[in-house]
């Protein structure tokens, strides 16, 4: 039976290194973004518990159990399942003192379906991805620990989120779990889960007074404005699921009897509009154009909550990478193609930001009270098209044959073409970086690798 063997050492006591992993959301943090791992339900960690995960490899998509064996509460758990393309995984997590830190070792024992016929079609590409998986999930995990020990003297929080399915609530939901927050997911549809409760974009809150206390909103909630050509009809849509759907949240919010002390709506940087190689800063004025005049109007209505007492901070998004959707999930198919080229002449800026590093601003911005109003959540350093385009090509290994003239991306998508995919935006975390906020990801291509998965590992015994 083949064995790897990781280690590293971690800036937590092993009895909380252990409760960590016992959260609710621990296992979607761990999971690769360039895996197709879902949760489907968890459990506790004890013995005897399964959690059910629904796994994609290629072609195939199929469900499997892992189920939790030799629990011993502060210093390890094993997880032991049967799934494609394994006959048997066992999976053992040790928690062992050193100091001031915790020294976790993961070992890993598999056998691969097919025997020894497995191992000599898939073996040693199979050890180059399980290392590659678990360096991310060492590099995550010590992540995580840190940002949240930033704030150990500070009580954990109870948040309600909209949109927590979305591209960016999905992450923060397990993030903020797993450091010990609770978390209400405000949804759509009428569920039986206890940690939801039901709103819509048109009416607010269904029955804000029943909510409880909450300590903060996160209102993550909006149309997708990259899901297509920009209609009259899908223009409304875009205003209306953020301007009113805004209004409606905080309406509700007027109801409650103590009101969330903290708002952190969703906006984007957008808000400046097209501004050639201006670096702009929160202070900066609003542009023009479609998406503009809806940022504007958006953190208008957020702004309305102020009135309740309550902080709010707008959090200005530039283009969140990561594989798992958005930007960057639509440009890897083509790319991985070697089709993949510059929009137009390429020298348009593009303020990015990770995934991750996106997540932590977030929590940052929840847990620092001095931070409010426009926070631009972007990495200190925007990148051209042109160079987004050849560090995504290089880490894919891939070339850039195929630029897509201005004209052409015009006679696609119409008016977004000039909005999103032309314009030139230059943003820097000015707020962020004066909090004290630090990136994690600042230079795009290391920072690209680490999401897919294409960082040099050399096999672990």
């Amino acid at each position: 039976m083949p064995t790897q063997i990781f280690e590293t050492r971690l800036p937590s006591s092993p009895d909380e290194l252990f409760d960590w992993h016992t959260r609710p959301g621990a296992l979607q943090r761990l999971s690769p973004p360039w895996e197709s791992i879902v949760v489907e339900t968890s459990a506790p960690v004890e013995n005897g518990s399964r959690v059910q995960l629904r796994l994609k490899k290629g072609p195939f998509r199929f469900r499997c159990y892992a189920e939790h064996q030799d629990v011993v509460p502060g210093r390890g758990f094993t997880d032991v399942m049967s799934a494609m393309p394994f006959s048997r995984w066992i999976h053992r997590r040790d928690f062992e003192p050193a100091g001031t830190s915790t020294l976790l070792r993961d070992r890993i024992e598999y056998d691969l379906a097919g025997g020894r016929l497995g191992s000599l079609v898939a073996g040693r590409q199979l050890r180059r991805d399980i290392s590659r998986a678990f360096a991310f999930r060492h590099d995550t995990l010590s992540r995580d620990l840190t940002r949240h020990s930033q704030f150990a003297d500070r009580q954990r929080n109870r948040v309600a989120i909209t949109g927590s399915g979305g591209l960016v609530g999905s992450s923060l939901l397990p993030f903020l779990t797993t450091g010990g927050h609770e978390v209400v997911r405000l949804v759509r549809r009428p569920s039986e889960q206890s940690d939801t409760a039901l709103w819509q974009p048109t009416s607010g809150l269904a029955s804000p007074e029943a909510l409880g206390r909450l300590d903060a909103l996160v209102h993550l909630a909006g149309e997708n404005i990259a899901a297509g050509r920009w209609t009259k009809e899908r223009k409304e849509r875009i205003r209306a699921s953020r301007i009113e759907g805004t209004r409606n949240l905080i309406r509700s919010l007027e109801r409650m009897k103590e009101p969330p002390r903290t708002l952190l709506c969703a906006s984007a940087i957008g808000y400046y509009g097209s501004r050639g190689e201006e670096l702009l800063t929160e202070d900066s004025p609003a542009g023009e154009g479609f998406l503009a005049r809806v940022c504007e109007d958006w953190e208008k209505a957020a702004r309305a909550a102020e009135r309740l007492g309550t902080r709010v901070v707008l959090l200005r998004f530039g283009v969140i990478l990561t594989p798992g959707g958005g930007a960057l999930a639509k440009m890897l198919p083509p790319f991985k193609l070697g089709a993949g080229g510059r929009l137009g002449n390429g020298r348009q800026y593009m303020s990015w930001v990770s995934i991750d590093d996106a997540v932590g601003a977030i929590h940052h911005a929840l847990m620092d009270e001095s931070i409010a109003g426009a926070v631009n959540v972007v990495a200190p350093q925007a990148a051209t098209n042109h160079d987004f385009t050849r560090a995504l090509a290089r880490v894919l290994g891939r070339p850039t044959l195929f630029p897509v003239p201005a004209a052409a991306a015009r006679l696609a998508f119409g008016e977004m073409a000039d909005e999103m995919l032309l314009s030139s935006t230059r943003v820097r975390p000015e707020k962020l970086e004066k909090a004290g906020f630090t990136f994690n990801d600042v230079d795009l291509e290391p920072t690209l690798a680490r999401l897919l998965g294409r960082i040099p590992v050399t096999d672990a015994e």
